[in-house]
């Protein structure tokens, strides 16, 4: 069973793949949310730690709620 994200009213519909336009687009709504710029912090060191492009992906599915077409 999937746990619901950090952030569920932060929705994110993307286009794209690329794991870097995740978490750009994940920051930017969470400012948008006005969360706290520490979160946000922690969000994003906690993305850009992996090396893995899934694993940054799963990290973000985490945080928002995300719509990819």
């Amino acid at each position: 069973m999937a746990m619901a994200p950090r952030y569920p009213e932060v929705r994110i519909r993307l286009h794209s793949r690329n794991p870097f336009a995740w978490v750009s687009a994940i920051r930017q709504a969470l400012r948008h949310s006005q969360v706290d710029d520490r979160e946000i912090l922690q969000f994003t060191e906690e993305a850009l730690g992996q090396h893995d492009p899934h694993r940054i992906r799963e990290v973000c599915s985490t945080w928002a709620e995300i719509e990819v077409r």
